[in-house]
């Protein structure tokens, strides 16, 4: 894949595609072909400070870091996006999310790994 402006952090996603996120810049979809599916700031108008890590959990939704902002927002398939976490992070940077509805997010302002619950729905 080229033609990207500053990857940084990549994630696989449904059925065998992949999220990479771009300094200060988008965070883009692409199919298992490689073939570029949307830029979640184009489908969903959202703008970006400076988006980070990225993950995508087991409905499909995608959760973007964003070090600029402080702050994780999750992009579902459909509708509009959500904000997980807004406060208490100094600088969100890799984020992972299991099974059971946990969101782990690297916060490389304060060396740590901070645990948020955002799934009640159970597996």
């Amino acid at each position: 894949v080229t033609n990207l402006q500053g990857p940084r952090y990549i994630s696989p996603a449904a059925s065998g595609g992949f999220v990479v996120s771009e300094e200060c810049g988008d965070v883009k979809v692409f199919t298992s072909s490689r073939k570029l599916l949307c830029s979640l700031s184009s489908k969903y108008g959202h703008q970006f400070g400076n988006p980070a890590g990225v993950c995508v959990d087991r409905d499909g939704s995608i959760m973007v870091a964003d070090e600029q902002r402080r702050t994780v927002h999750l992009f579902p398939d459909r509708g509009t996006p959500i904000c997980l976490v807004s406060r208490g992070l100094q600088r969100p940077a890799g984020v992972a999310c299991s099974s059971f509805g946990h969101l782990f997010v690297a916060d490389a302002g304060e060396n740590c790994v901070k645990v948020f619950k955002y799934c009640m729905r159970p597996p």
